[in-house]
């Protein structure tokens, strides 16, 4: 582009000159005709020249080399499921922080009454196309919560440059107010459906589907309340889809410990009776006793941070998440992961060493999984879910290992907002702690899973979150963590 730019702006600075020498011959007209020089300049100017201009081989050459340098790059160019993703991801960010709409589209992370979650260095807007891009993508899924709250955003920016043009739009207001009133009559507010369909008519009163809409929205406001009656949906943009509402990531919170477990929590230097722990201990903060959760501050250095993500980086995929006997991609958990062996570099194996010393457990194979590196970029994030296996037809048990009886995790990067490791029954979260690593316990000691571990990975609000996972089992864990005399513990 940049290019196209330089060599049209040299282009038009040729053009310039040719139209002022044309202006000047016509500054005195019985001048050019008197004077049979100027008189054949002006006529061989507006004969050939003119054409020449207009028709320019020059102009041709420009674009079809700025379309060739499109297609080099193309493929590497992000696609419409990138597109839609990254729109479904506002929405998602706007759910669980309770952000304004219309604040977002000010370049502002803001819930009602309360100071920014996040203030970015630079603060970028959205436009009218913009929104309605979001809000498109949500009423194309029948998610008319959603698209409402987008495509009001579009149409008031809309309505506020009406009549001017801007390169970029693939929309205009006549889009938006059409596909906001067909969602208000979705959502059962047919008076404000049919305000808006007669506000499109204002701008293009030809439209044969609008008038027949506002036709029956008339009819069904006059039958009166709940008489939506049946609708021919022929003409229309969508299918009658059910009305979809947001979900609540974290659920219902639970009551707040009571004051005498708090008194349990600490920070203190471990070595858990390892040699490899003796010069320099582990820095343990206890975060909650049940669960058991443990955050070790400084477990990595940037340096062994840096290397963990440069190794996976050429193999991250879309994560994919346990599903019966199989495993696929989910809505509900929007991250990149690839897995590393201890064989990968040494800094992966002296993790794995390090991780041994600080938990007790033994991580040889198959007693532990790969490192599980995993990216999450915009509004990525996991909603509440286990580590260790519900079903003895999880694909967790084909390592012939048992459950998994532990996790660790480890914070990779900072993130300027949002991410934290939110613990659902438990009612609390742990934000991201660059370079800590994050321990808890799946499974009681009698084996059973532990309903308090139930976790989420809360959306990245802003930032990029990196994490390196290590899920140990319980085989070979016998005599490193054994039962307790009670069966219930």
């Amino acid at each position: 582009l940049r290019s196209y730019l330089r060599d049209e702006s040299s282009r038009l600075r040729h053009l310039r000159r040719f139209y002022e020498k044309v202006q000047a011959l016509h500054q005195d007209p019985k001048a050019s005709v008197d004077n049979p020089l100027l008189a054949f300049s002006l006529i061989k100017r507006l004969h050939s020249d003119w054409p020449n201009v207009i028709y320019s081989e020059e102009a041709a050459r420009n674009t079809q080399a700025l379309h060739a340098g499109l297609r080099e790059v193309e493929q590497e160019l992000p696609g419409s499921e990138d597109l839609d993703g990254a729109a479904r991801a506002l929405m998602r960010l706007q759910d669980v922080y309770a952000l304004s709409v219309k604040g977002l589209a000010n370049g502002v992370f803001q819930r009602a009454g309360h100071p920014p979650l996040y203030s970015p260095g630079r603060r970028v807007s959205l436009s009218a196309d913009d929104c309605f891009h979001v809000g498109k993508v949500a009423y194309d899924t029948g998610d008319y919560y959603h698209s409402i709250a987008w495509l009001e955003e579009a149409v008031s920016l809309f309505r506020l440059s009406y009549g001017s043009w801007n390169l970029e739009d693939r929309s205009s207001l006549e889009d938006a107010l059409d596909h906001l009133a067909f969602s208000y009559f979705m959502a059962g507010n047919i008076s404000h459906a049919l305000s808006l369909s007669r506000e499109f008519l204002r701008y293009d009163p030809r439209n044969q589907r609008v008038s027949r809409n506002v036709a029956k929205y008339k009819k069904l406001l006059e039958k009166g309340p709940g008489a939506r009656g049946r609708w021919d949906w022929q003409g229309c943009h969508g299918p009658p889809l059910l009305l979809s509402r947001p979900h609540a990531l974290l659920g219902p919170l639970s009551p707040q410990p009571a004051p005498e477990r708090l008194l349990h929590l600490g920070c203190s230097y471990e070595t858990n009776s390892s040699p490899y722990l003796l010069l320099q201990p582990a820095k343990k903060e206890v975060v909650r006793i049940q669960p058991y959760v443990a955050l070790y501050h400084d477990f990595i250095t940037d340096a062994e941070a840096e290397t963990i993500k440069g190794l996976a980086g050429p193999w991250l995929q879309r994560s994919v998440v346990a599903s019966g006997e199989k495993q696929q991609k989910a809505e509900y958990r929007i991250s990149k992961s690839a897995w590393l062996k201890d064989t990968a570099d040494p800094v992966v194996r002296a993790l794995d060493q390090r991780i041994g010393a600080v938990t007790g457990l033994d991580l040889r194979p198959p007693y532990a999984e790969y490192l599980q590196v995993v990216n999450y970029g915009l509004g990525g994030h996991y909603e509440p879910h286990f580590d260790h296996a519900t079903s003895m037809k999880s694909p967790l048990y084909r390592m012939k290992s048992g459950n998994r009886i532990a996790t660790i995790m480890i914070y990779l990067s900072a993130v300027e907002a949002g991410g934290s490791t939110a613990f659902i029954y438990a009612n609390f979260s742990v934000p991201v702690v660059k370079n800590a690593a994050l321990f808890w316990w799946n499974l009681r000691r009698n084996g059973n899973g532990d309903g308090d571990t139930l976790h989420a990975g809360c959306p990245v609000l802003a930032g990029d979150k990196w994490v390196a996972n290590k899920w140990i089992h319980e085989h070979g864990q016998e005599f490193r963590r054994p039962c307790s005399a009670d069966p219930q513990d």
